[in-house]
């Protein structure tokens, strides 16, 4: 095995004891995820849709060559519509309830499985999973629905950290910091030389970027467990070991970029680009917006630890695809499942998109440049591994925490009641 499997299985078992989130607890669904009040699912000659939130450019010519490359081997056909990743979550629901809905979708594993398998909405792909060869044990239960069921195939996982460009740290004479302390001289530095240390981008459609930091200051200063069990219902938000969590969030808050929520993340994006801010905490994700001449320039630090006695977690979201349970194409659609899976098709679209993913398929390669073996090498190393907020708790938390968290942001001087307010929002989305 090569050392790059050994790498992938480190980070798999990592993921099979911590990554499952809100799936490793809460209530489990007692039905299948195909429901018989659903009646039975005909199969029908014809292309399979892929309804995908996958918009920016590359991660778009990526999407649309995997489609490609399944339609030209003949039979079955793939035909992808892009739908803007902001639109597509808060229409997912209305498309898996629609009476003709897409066959199938791009998205993430996590707690929205159970919801949906409950409702009878995912379409149950077990029998492809037997056809997946060695995919590990952790992205089995990270892809099924609590009973039993895999409702998911995951394609690609991929890191977070505060990502900067190397010319601009150079030509500013910094360098990244290894603990908290260095970060904060670090933004002090930055903002000595009129520079916005942090950017931010959690305006517009994209408050939920703030999520990040809220992520990593709690699994840095009270570990993975309690975050899970908090996201789950089992803490409370006005907790004092919550509470304790925003102590070193207020002393960056001064360092962060003053258009950080009136802009979305996208212009965050491209204010990072252009040296106007420092650093922003985000995932891999953010390079498909990103210029290709820029991809090199790109580099990224570690989330600063802040107490060395906690296990170090980090978060690895998974992506890949689920499947409506009232599709027509019930054949066609395991076919594309089948192939997305493969070794091949993942190697295609890293090979297509901005290169910073990791494949889910043991036997895949990724692109192998000094920034994806530094993030691979970061998963492997962590103790602990989580998703993201809204995939570790639902999609109907994540908005609790957008008003909570962009509230503090700008007037943290009321975080007692914010706080307060948060435990009451999430309260009701626990009982619903």
């Amino acid at each position: 095995m090569t050392s790059a499997g050994l790498s992938r299985r480190r980070f798999l078992r990592n993921a099979s004891l911590a990554g499952l989130g809100a799936i490793g607890s809460g209530s489990f669904l007692a039905a299948c995820a195909t429901s018989a009040s659903n009646g039975p699912v005909k199969q029908a000659a014809g292309a399979v849709t892929v309804q995908s939130n996958l918009s920016s450019p590359e991660a778009k010519k990526a999407i649309e060559a995997l489609a490609n490359a399944f339609s030209a081997k003949g039979g079955t056909k793939a035909t992808v519509n892009t739908v803007a990743s902001e639109t597509f979550r808060t229409q997912l629901p209305s498309y898996l309830t629609a009476a003709n809905p897409p066959d199938t979708f791009t998205w993430y594993p996590g707690s929205l499985l159970s919801g949906y398998a409950r409702k009878g909405l995912l379409l149950d792909v077990g029998d492809v999973w037997q056809t997946m060869g060695n995919y590990s044990a952790a992205f089995r239960t990270l892809s099924g629905d609590g009973a039993g069921h895999q409702v998911f195939v995951p394609t690609s996982y991929y890191w977070w950290g505060f990502f900067y460009r190397k010319s601009n740290f150079a030509k500013w004479g910094v360098r990244p910091p290894t603990n908290w302390s260095e970060f904060l001289a670090l933004c002090e530095t930055l903002k000595g030389k009129g520079i916005a240390p942090i950017g931010m981008g959690a305006g517009g459609t994209t408050p939920w970027t703030a999520s990040a930091w809220f992520d990593y200051l709690n699994i840095r200063i009270n570990g993975a467990p309690f975050h899970r069990e908090l996201l789950a219902g089992k803490q409370r938000f006005d907790d004092p070991r919550v509470k304790k969590i925003f102590d070193p969030w207020r002393q960056a808050l001064p360092y962060t970029d003053p258009n950080g929520t009136a802009i979305a993340f996208q212009d965050a994006t491209t204010v990072l680009l252009q040296g106007r801010t420092g650093m922003i905490l985000t995932g891999t994700f953010f390079a498909d917006a990103a210029p290709k001449d820029a991809l090199d320039d790109l580099d990224f630090f570690q989330f600063p630890i802040l107490d060395p006695a906690v296990p170090v977690a980090e978060e690895g979201p998974t992506d890949g695809f689920f499947a409506s349970a009232r599709t027509p194409h019930v054949a066609e659609v395991k076919e594309w499942f089948k192939y997305v899976a493969t070794a091949e098709a993942q190697e295609l679209y890293i090979k297509n998109s901005s290169g910073t993913v990791l494949p889910t398929n043991p036997d895949a390669k990724d692109n192998g440049t000094p920034l994806v073996q530094k993030g691979r090498k970061l998963l492997t190393d962590a103790k602990e591994i989580t998703q993201f907020f809204n995939r570790d708790s639902s999609d109907a938390l994540q908005p609790t925490a957008d008003a909570a968290l962009i509230r503090f942001i700008q007037k943290p001087n009321e975080l007692d009641s914010i706080l307060a307010d948060w435990q009451t929002a999430a309260q009701k989305v626990w009982q619903s």
